[in-house]
């Protein structure tokens, strides 16, 4: 496997930042009715940057406030109450709890394994097939929080740089890929060729009967496509409850568009229909 071709911005930055000077850990501890974020949403303060976010707006703006001002031993750290009202020019109506923490160099290491943790979290897709759709679909993950297995059967196909949430794999056969995918994966399918989609359907098919693990896979194609591979598929003993697992064509309905980039934005919000809390 390849990983990305660059390091994780976030990680890259929080670790450069801590081998010179403190930073403060601000995360979304609770939230009370309508917020701009979730709890454990994040962001690492420093004296003149700051990595990820905990939702924009005035709200961030004063967390930032807070957490210089306890870089410069002005302000404790701590939970501090947030209420998303005219006094502090949002109407989001709701309450945020905010944690603040201050994290020095000597503590690099649990602060590595702290994002490490927060991105195995993340959905995880895998995604037959670098061709142009695959690969605006790459890109818009990107700059989602998921992990992308990305996996053709041609090794020359993939770009020099990845996402840095995105690892690609060269497999060949290319539906021996299926068994190594993270449980709990959002599959898509597009390879070069009509007998890899098939192989590859017929891989997750099996892989269903026998962890069930796979809540979405999903097949590029018109529905004449997916009538022919279902006519094989039915041949091969797959039951139509079975066949009913799979999504084909994809991609949310209403968006008009051919271009691989209008493509990839009505698949990614299907897939995103699967992401839980």
């Amino acid at each position: 496997m390849r990983p990305g071709g660059h390091a994780d911005a976030p990680m890259q930055s929080l670790l450069q930042g801590l081998a010179h000077a403190d930073a403060v850990w601000v995360e979304v501890q609770k939230v009370q009715g309508s917020g701009p974020r979730e709890c454990g949403a994040w962001m690492a303060v420093f004296a003149d940057t700051l990595v990820g976010s905990i939702g924009g707006g005035q709200l961030e703006f004063e967390a930032v406030a807070h957490a210089r001002a306890l870089l410069g031993g002005q302000a404790p750290a701590g939970q501090r109450r947030f209420a998303l009202g005219p006094s502090l020019g949002q109407c989001c109506g709701g309450v945020v709890w905010l944690g603040f923490e201050r994290i020095g160099a000597a503590r690099i290491d649990e602060l590595a394994r702290r994002l490490r943790d927060r991105s195995l979290a993340h959905m995880p897709v895998a995604l037959f097939g670098g061709g142009h759709v695959g690969r605006a679909i790459v890109d818009l993950l990107g700059t989602l929080p998921v992990r992308t297995h990305w996996i053709d059967s041609r090794d020359e196909v993939f770009p020099d740089t990845l996402p840095a949430n995105t690892v690609a794999e060269h497999s060949a056969p290319v539906q021996a890929a299926v068994a190594t995918l993270d449980a709990g994966s959002c599959v898509l399918i597009m390879s070069f060729s009509h007998a890899e989609d098939l192989d590859v359907v017929a891989a997750c098919l099996k892989r269903l009967r026998e962890h069930d693990d796979l809540p979405y896979i999903g097949l590029i194609g018109s529905k004449s496509k997916w009538a022919t591979f279902r006519h094989r598929l039915e041949a091969h003993g797959f039951t139509d409850a079975e066949l009913a697992r799979i999504t084909c064509p994809i991609g949310v309905v209403g968006v008009i568009g051919k271009e691989p980039e209008v493509i990839a934005v009505a698949v990614v919000a299907q897939i995103l229909r699967q992401r839980r809390g």
